[in-house]
């Protein structure tokens, strides 16, 4: 039974020419835990997810996707992950369905509606699914967009601040997801909003500065003392940037 650990980074770190993203992150994440990542504008939660989702790679330290070195076994890694970022990456002149034919086809998986259909209903995108995508509202692309990500069954899944822009349909889609109690899916998800986290997650983990500055379990975390919490390592980044 591989005991791997799902997500690990030991002193990750990022620079982009003289400015540091992150700095040498240690973190691990348990095979099918949900961790929620937090932090201010800058504080590093996008370069974390991108690093993870080998969309970049590390200035230095290293990087472990299911047992998979993140940069030297790229494509291993990018078959365990599902990603949804700020941009749904759809194609706006194809429909749902021809969307989602072609990502099958990229992750070498049958296309057929038996594979995909079951997502679309639960996303609530069944009648719509022959409709191009350019003529879905923004919550309608972001439910698109996490069917997408789900297509391949991943191990991993990547929510870079999944809720911006959604509809409350595509918010209680986010939420049975991230929730489902069978998948046994690890979930990493970066937010802004700490209710979300708090009630989403296994685990908080909050970024300041690129570096991990708090690390709880959600349910011994008291959320108005996690506000104060919050805020007190957002001023003290804010203040050493001074």
């Amino acid at each position: 039974m591989d005991t791997s650990p799902a997500v690990r980074a030991d002193n990750l770190s990022k620079a982009y020419g003289r400015n540091w993203a992150l700095r040498g992150v240690d973190l691990e994440v348990g095979a099918g835990e949900r961790v929620a990542l937090l932090g201010a504008n800058g504080a590093g939660k996008s370069t974390l997810m991108r690093l993870v989702a080998t969309l970049t790679r590390p200035t230095r330290g290293a990087l472990r996707v299911c047992g998979l070195d993140a940069v030297r076994q790229t494509r291993e890694v990018r078959r365990m992950i599902g990603v949804v970022a700020h941009r749904p990456y759809l194609y706006e002149d194809l429909t749902a369905r021809e969307n989602l034919e072609f990502y099958a086809r990229l992750y070498g998986i049958a296309g057929s509606s038996a594979q995909y259909g079951p997502l679309l209903e639960m996303a609530g995108l069944t009648r719509a699914a022959d409709s191009h995508v350019r003529t879905y509202s923004r919550g309608m692309q972001q439910r698109l967009a996490l069917v997408r990500s789900l297509l391949h069954d991943p191990k991993v899944l990547l929510l870079d601040e999944p809720e911006t822009g959604l509809d409350q349909e595509a918010l209680r889609l986010l939420e049975t997801v991230v929730r489902s109690p069978d998948s046994g899916r690890t979930v990493l998800f970066s937010t802004h909003n700490h209710d979300l986290g708090l009630r989403l997650a296994d685990r908080v983990v909050v970024l300041a500065g690129g570096a991990v500055a708090y690390d709880a379990h959600a349910g011994a975390v008291d959320a108005s003392r996690f506000r104060d919490v919050y805020a007190e390592l957002a001023g003290a980044h804010a203040v050493g940037k001074a």
